[in-house]
C-alpha cells in the first residue's frame, strides 16, 4: 500500500491512501498514480507541482486506515520531515519517493497524475502488502460464469467463456479501448507505439533489436515503419538504411512516450482494481506460461527497404 501526500498553497498538509501507483520510466525515473475527479484533495494536488509516495512497511497498516479515512486527523501525531516543495514525509516507511509533478492528464473519472523521482529512500522494511483482506493469498472463490443472453450479441458460453484465444483478444482489445483514442490524437498507430516504447526503455537501439523484441506482437520493423516515425517528428535512424542503423527517441518522442505509458498504466490498474495482489501475480504468472510453451524462436530477420 501506498500513501500520497503534497501540500497545499495555502500551506495545508495533505495525504491520502493510494493502491494505483505505479512505475512509468527508469531513465528518467518516473512514477504515475491517479486520484479520483471527485476527491476533494484534487485542487492541492492540481497546484502543488510536488508529491511524495510513501510504500508502507508492514508494520502501518492502521496508518494507512486513517489516510484512507475521509475527515480523519491524518497528520495528528506524526513527526514530520519536510521534503521538495515543503511536501509533508511519513517517517518509518519502507521507501518514500519524493517527485516532481510533470505533467497530469485525465483519463475517465480520474486524473493521472505522472511526476520525475528527483528523491529516493528505502530500507529493509517489508512492505505492507496486505489491508483489510485486499491482498490476502486465499482468494475468494468466484461464482461460476452466467452464460450471456440469446440476444446479447455475444458468442455461445462455448465459445467466449472457455476459449483462450477469444478471452485473450477480447481482453487485449478492450484493455487498449482508451490507449488507441490517444494513440489516434497523436496520429500514431499500435505498431509505432511498440516501436516508441522499446525506445523509452531502452533510450536506442538498432533496427534488428527493435524487430527481434516486436516481430512476436505482429510487428516487423522495416524502413517504412521507422521512417513514419521520423516523418512525425518522434525517432531519429542514425546510419544508413541497414539493420545495424540505430534508432533514437526525440525529445518529443519521449514526451510522447511517458505520456502514453501514464495512461497504459492507468488502464493497467482500473482493470486490476477488482482481482487480488495474489490474482494478479498468478495472472501474470500464467500468461509468461503460456508465452514460455507457445514461443515460436527467433524470427528471420528482414532488413529495412532501402528507399529509392
Amino acid at each position: 500500500m501506498t500513501i500520497v501526500t503534497t501540500r497545499s498553497r495555502a500551506g495545508e498538509d495533505i495525504g491520502l491512501t493510494a493502491n494505483s501507483f505505479n512505475s512509468v520510466s527508469l531513465d528518467p525515473p518516473m512514477v504515475l498514480w491517479s486520484l479520483a475527479k471527485s476527491a476533494k484533495s484534487l485542487p492541492a494536488f492540481l497546484e502543488s507541482g510536488y508529491f511524495a509516495v510513501h510504500v508502507l512497511a508492514a508494520s502501518q497498516e492502521a496508518l494507512s486506515l486513517t489516510f484512507a479515512t475521509r475527515g480523519a486527523e491524518k497528520f495528528a501525531g506524526i513527526v514530520l520531515e519536510r521534503g521538495k516543495g515543503g511536501t509533508p514525509l511519513l517517517p518509518g516507511c519502507s521507501a518514500r519517493f519524493q517527485c516532481r509533478t510533470t505533467f497530469n492528464y485525465e483519463g475517465g473519472d480520474h486524473v493521472i497524475f505522472v511526476g520525475e523521482v528527483e528523491a529516493f529512500e528505502h530500507n529493509s522494511l517489508p512492505p505492507l502488502v496486505f489491508h483489510s483482506g485486499r491482498f490476502a493469498s486465499a482468494v475468494e472463490k468466484r461464482k461460476a460464469p452466467v452464460a450471456p443472453a440469446a440476444d446479447s450479441g455475444e458468442p455461445g458460453s462455448s465459445f467466449s467463456q472457455d476459449f483462450l484465444i477469444y478471452l485473450l483478444g477480447r481482453t487485449h482489445f478492450q484493455l487498449f479501448l482508451e490507449l488507441r483514442r490517444d494513440l489516434e490524437r497523436h496520429g500514431l498507430s499500435e505498431q509505432q507505439w511498440f516501436v516508441l516504447c522499446i525506445l523509452g526503455a531502452g533510450d536506442t537501439r538498432t533496427v534488428a533489436e527493435l524487430d527481434r523484441m516486436l516481430w512476436c506482437t505482429g510487428t516487423r520493423v522495416t524502413y517504412e515503419l521507422v521512417a513514419s516515425l521520423m516523418a512525425g517528428g518522434f525517432a531519429l535512424l542514425h546510419g544508413s538504411y541497414d539493420p545495424q542503423a540505430r534508432v533514437t527517441l526525440t525529445e518529443p518522442g519521449r514526451r510522447v512516450v511517458i505520456e502514453l505509458v501514464a495512461v497504459a498504466k492507468a488502464a493497467e490498474s482500473h482493470a486490476e482494481r477488482n482481482l487480488g495482489f495474489e490474482e494478479t501475480q498468478l495472472l501474470k504468472e500464467a500468461l509468461r506460461t503460456i508465452i514460455r510453451e507457445t514461443d515460436p524462436g527467433q524470427p528471420t530477420l528482414i532488413a529495412p527497404a532501402h528507399p529509392e
